[in-house]
């Protein structure tokens, strides 16, 4: 009575060493063919690894400045500040970060710097000074910041100890370099400007507050708070630095960063043989169909 399932599974595994033999000699039989096309695969990543255009990377290290408080300059500047616990950036590294990947900051930014040929050079004429387009739209200041975020400007921040890392990656390391530190320069100068804007806004309004009260407690508060505006004035006025403090610049890489042309052969070379060995398959099984089919 226990032959039978004995028998059967013996049989199937004869079945299946049989199979696996036959694959093996389809495999060996169709060798030539094999390498062949592994090979074709391979000739002809090569030409298209060099062929591909080489990135470098550009990136900044940068501390937000909020960690600078009010009692650093106090050191400098001889007890002349004294605001211990009032940082100078005043809004941590979040909004900063918001506003350097904004689409207003960097159309002023590429257009301040005239990047827009830079970044579509393959359709710009160097000295005609004219775009080379066939029916088509020239490429305008939103193309060019929706082409800086997504494949130019990267920003990482570390959530451990809050620095921030300010990554270009361009075709020509030496602009890769000099965008990521002018990216810093702006940003930095932006914010600073827009701090001392409202300060003196704060300043004016106050101002007119105290001299139209005769309130003597109010005119203490108002004293106070006009002090604090000020404060925030001398600090901002000298502090190049405001947003973010540069820990590392940007200089310009010696490597690239892609294309890996190493990894594309390799790949190329495997999905080379995977092809081949299905089509080697692929083939058997039609030729076995159609004699089927004769007889």
């Amino acid at each position: 009575m226990n032959e039978t399932p004995l028998s059967a599974r013996q049989s199937s595994a004869a079945t299946e060493e049989i199979s696996l033999f036959e694959l093996w000699l389809i495999l060996w039989r169709s060798r030539w063919t094999i390498i062949g096309v592994t090979a074709v695969f391979a000739l002809l990543s090569i030409p298209y690894a060099l062929m591909q255009q080489e990135w470098y990377r550009a990136a900044v290290l940068l501390s937000p400045a909020e960690e600078r408080t009010a009692s650093d300059f106090s050191r400098q500047f001889g007890g002349l500040v004294s605001l211990a616990g009032v940082s100078v950036g005043g809004q941590g590294s979040t909004e900063p970060l918001a506003i350097l990947a904004s689409r207003d900051f960097l159309s002023k930014f590429i257009e301040s710097q005239n990047l827009l040929p830079v970044l579509y050079s393959g359709l710009w004429d160097e000295e005609a000074g004219s775009w080379v387009i066939d029916g088509t739209e020239a490429p305008d200041i939103r193309d060019a910041v929706e082409t800086f975020q997504k494949s130019v400007l990267k920003i990482s921040e570390d959530p451990a100890n809050g620095l921030v890392s300010l990554t270009i990656r361009w075709t020509d390391p030496e602009l890769a370099a000099v965008w990521a530190n002018l990216l810093v320069v702006e940003l930095n100068e932006h914010l600073r400007q827009r701090a001392l804007a409202e300060a003196q806004s704060n300043v004016a309004y106050l101002q007119g507050e105290l001299a139209g009260t005769t309130v003597v407690t109010l005119q203490q508060s108002i004293g106070r708070l006009m002090e604090t505006e000020m404060q925030k004035l001398m600090l901002a006025r000298g502090n190049d630095e405001f947003a973010f403090r540069v820990i590392d610049s940007a200089q310009a890489p010696k490597t690239r960063f892609k294309p890996r042309r190493t990894l594309i052969v390799v790949l190329a070379t495997f999905l080379g043989g995977v092809f081949s060995v299905l089509l080697v398959f692929g083939l058997h099984a039609f030729r076995a169909v159609r004699e089927r089919a004769d007889t």
